[in-house]
């Protein structure tokens, strides 16, 4: 450590010694300490024809699975149990269910809910998931239930779109009767207390809407004429919805939402949230977005915010891991997590990647060719929380633009794109970085060509 802050004090270097000594510096570190992938591959049993609908982790080694029906014809959907943080899962209950929603209150009570062509059910267990029974359920069971939010042992809501019987359901006697509380019939539903909640029509059993209660599903009202695939709420008024492409928060309670940017351009395809987990009022990780690799494919996007959603990044777990969209979300706190797809999934233990990547946002500003590459400094600079990064392009090639810490560690790559010959800007957002000295610098076909010394400060 000695040596590396010698070869890092500018006082003994001359400028261009200090920048030379920093660009060796940065590729040696990086091929010394290429670290192993934040995520690795987890897999579940045979299950001919079934996929996951949906996950849920009490800790770090506690979790239950459902699955839904593969195809009418299936026999079974399973409830599976893993108790060493999805390295194994094991099957603990099958019935001719499509089961769609599992919530756990506690280590030993928890629900399953679902549905099929012989009718809805919900399942109860209380002895952590080894076993289950069912429950009373609304409307004989002549529905499809699509949705569930469990509150206590007591008081339970489900929504069902099934045509002519479907709406919302409450039960405040854990099944022994149900209430309707509205006829619309959404296939979402998120409560956040006893009084407070909404409800979401995506389209498929009536125009799309988000609908809200604040007096216990007495009485409805429309707060946005979108509905909602997935909602989460820190109190009362703030909370976050992911809809289609995106993503949204609100600070009033629901009655309107702000618009949040997902990273876009680059190798991503499709940018969007299908469901995201709060760890805290900062720090949010979602999926369901996917990049394109040419000669390799495509390969699911990790997001992550650490500033409650005004900047999201992004990652792609290791290529080697064959996922091309994750479905499902579950983080205990900032480090341990799981991100699903219907067939398998990822586990983290140690907060994912170390790399995020922002949205790419890079405009040409001259297409005239320049006589050679060349990285100019960031403006301003000292900056806060965004800088402009210029850079001349001599010929078509793949330009990475790579961010370092003072250690020489690679925290972010924002640009990684071919690129035609002119000049080019790059709005860099330090939105989740602290202040301190960082570096940049400027490859061209995996080639270094200049790194400039930028400060922001807080």
């Amino acid at each position: 450590m000695k040596a590396i802050k010698n070869i890092l004090d500018p006082k003994k270097l001359s400028t261009l010694l200090f920048y030379s000594s920093l660009v060796a510096f940065i590729i040696a570190f990086n091929f010394a300490h290429n670290p192993a992938g934040g995520w690795y591959q987890q897999f579940m049993p045979n299950l001919p024809n079934m996929q996951i609908s949906d996950i849920y982790f009490l800790d770090s080694l506690t979790g239950w699975a459902v699955t839904g029906n593969g195809m009418p014809n299936d026999t079974s959907g399973y409830i599976l149990k893993t108790t060493n943080g999805g390295d194994n899962w094991h099957l603990k209950y099958t019935d001719f269910r499509d089961f769609s929603r599992v919530e756990f209150l506690n280590p030993s009570t928890g629900f399953v809910s679902g549905g099929y062509a012989t009718g809805a059910r919900i399942y109860k267990s209380t002895d952590g998931g080894e076993s289950w029974f069912a429950i009373g359920i609304p409307q004989g069971g002549l529905i499809y239930l699509d949705d569930m939010s469990v509150l206590s042992e007591d008081t339970i809501w489900v929504v069902s779109g099934t045509a002519l019987v479907g709406g919302v359901f409450r039960t405040t006697n854990g099944g022994t009767a149900w209430t309707q509380q509205t006829t619309v019939r959404p296939d979402k539903i998120y409560m956040y207390n006893s009084r407070i909640g909404f409800i979401g029509v995506n389209g498929i059993s009536g125009s799309p809407k988000t609908q809200k209660t604040t007096n216990g599903g007495s009485s409805w009202n429309t707060v946005v004429n979108e509905g909602f695939v997935d909602m989460y709420f820190l109190d009362s008024l703030t909370g976050w919805r992911a809809y289609n492409v995106t993503m949204d928060k609100t600070t009033d309670g629901g009655i309107t939402w702000v618009y949040q940017q997902l990273p876009t351009g680059g190798n991503i395809i499709t940018s969007q949230v299908r469901e995201f987990s709060n760890v805290n009022k900062d720090t949010i990780w979602g999926v369901g977005g996917h990049v394109f690799y040419p000669g390799i494919g495509s390969r699911g996007m990790i997001y992550r915010t650490t500033n409650g959603g005004n900047n999201w990044l992004y990652q792609v777990p290791d290529t080697g891991i064959n996922i091309n969209t994750y479905f499902f979300s579950d983080f205990i706190n900032k480090k341990i997590g799981w991100s699903y797809h219907p067939l398998s999934g990822i586990h983290t233990k140690v907060g994912g990647d170390s790399i995020f990547y922002p949205l790419v946002n890079i405009n040409q500003i001259s297409s005239e060719v320049p006589s050679d590459y060349k990285l100019y400094q960031n403006y301003p600079n000292p900056f806060n929380p965004s800088t402009t990064i210029s850079f001349n392009i001599k010929n078509s090639k793949t330009v990475k633009i790579k961010v370092y810490n003072i250690e020489g560690k690679e925290i972010s790559m924002p640009v990684n794109k071919k690129l035609n010959p002119g000049e080019y800007q790059y709005l860099f957002d330090a939105g989740s970085l602290s202040s301190g000295v960082y570096f940049y610098s400027l490859f061209i076909d995996e080639k270094i060509i200049d790194t400039k010394k930028m400060i922001l400060v807080r």
